[in-house]
């Protein structure tokens, strides 16, 4: 445990939920684990007891990855974590791969309903059908005009064009939207509770967590970790983004919360100590935006020189993949603030520097 983890309340300790199978951490509230094949190797999904129109069963929240090997710890769940009772409705978080991958599949087995923004909704379909973001000749050209030039990465980024798609290989035809402010009921007679939808933005389109005030329990999606810091990332299909603004400042909204708050992530394990948590991933950014005006002070740099300064470790190409757009996303916030100006050299990669007073 680190020195930041070790400031949070773990109350589970090091138990997981093993495969296939749930783990009680409140009354009618399960946390499953299934596993991921990237660095970040798992994510959390929930199950939570539901009734809904009259019918007895539980709502789901976040899916996986479409493979086989998630199917398969799904099936086991369904055998024996769900008491004979069916999945009424699919929630996602955001429409991330490892959160909305399988839910064409737990929507068409349970004939359920899937609840997402309709931002997520959209850009979700989109991406079933295209390259944004994560491959082919758009990302390709945009990661070279910020500096990651060498052919190799360049021809494997170009052919990964079907990334997304693997991944997510359709969305459900049809869905209900979830907006900041909504309050959806979940439970069953005295154990009904209320979640309250808090929309976040800058790691996904938009992305919904849900507040229990009645439980002090946050499904924070990707939006607050306990372990890592959330992706933020610029992407090509939207070059000119500022999303580490955005999720700063999305991040602040969490504040409101009560300081007892058990936080149920997406990656990690559940805590307490979220307004703690906060302030470290708001130090975090404020420490990293440091070092890259330190950096554009005494040269100008482009995002793939300034990803010695971030990351200070190995990557494969598709974590550099991740770590370019977050790069981009560091410097876009200094530029938009004016520390930082830039210009695209002959070489057609833009340089950002500290403009002279």
């Amino acid at each position: 445990m680190n020195q930041l983890e070790s400031q949070l309340q773990y109350p589970w300790g090091d138990e997981l939920p093993s495969t296939g199978c749930a783990m009680e951490i409140a009354p009618g509230v399960k946390w499953l684990r299934m596993g991921l094949p990237f660095a970040l190797n798992h994510i959390n999904l929930w199950l939570l007891r539901d009734e809904i129109d009259g019918r007895q069963g539980w709502s789901v929240i976040d899916c996986c990855i479409s493979k086989d090997e998630s199917k398969a710890q799904w099936e086991s769940v369904f055998a024996n974590e769900l008491g004979g009772l069916p999945i009424l409705r699919v929630i996602v978080t955001h429409m991330h791969p490892d959160h909305i991958g399988l839910a064409h599949w737990l929507c068409e087995r349970w004939q359920a309903p899937l609840w997402i923004s309709s931002t997520d909704y959209n850009a979700a379909r989109m991406a079933c059908q295209s390259t944004t973001g994560f491959g082919g000749e758009g990302a390709a050209r945009f990661f070279a005009a910020h500096g990651l030039t060498d052919p190799e990465a360049q021809e494997k980024i170009r052919a990964r064009t079907g990334y997304y798609p693997s991944m997510v290989p359709a969305v459900p035809p049809s869905y209900r939207r979830m907006m900041d402010g909504d309050v959806i009921a979940i439970g069953s007679g005295a154990q009904r509770t209320q979640w309250r939808c808090i929309s976040g933005y800058g790691h996904a389109p938009e992305h919904i967590a849900l507040y229990c005030e009645q439980t002090k329990m946050l499904i924070s999606g990707d939006m607050v970790l306990p372990r890592i810091s959330t992706n933020v990332s610029v992407y090509d299909i939207e070059p000119e983004s500022n999303p580490l603004k955005l999720f700063l400042t999305s991040l602040e909204r969490y504040r409101t919360l009560a300081p007892e708050t058990l936080t149920l992530p997406s990656h990690g394990k559940p805590f307490r100590g979220l307004h703690t948590r906060l302030d470290q991933l708001a130090q975090h950014h404020r420490d990293r935006l440091a070092e890259v005006l330190q950096a554009c002070t005494e040269r100008p740099h482009s995002a793939a020189d300034m990803l010695m300064v971030l990351f200070k470790r190995a990557m494969d190409l598709h974590q550099t993949t991740f770590a370019m757009g977050e790069s981009v996303a560091h410097l876009h916030a200094l530029w938009y603030e004016g520390k930082l100006m830039r210009s695209r050299d002959a070489d057609g990669v833009y340089r950002f520097f500290v403009p002279m007073h």
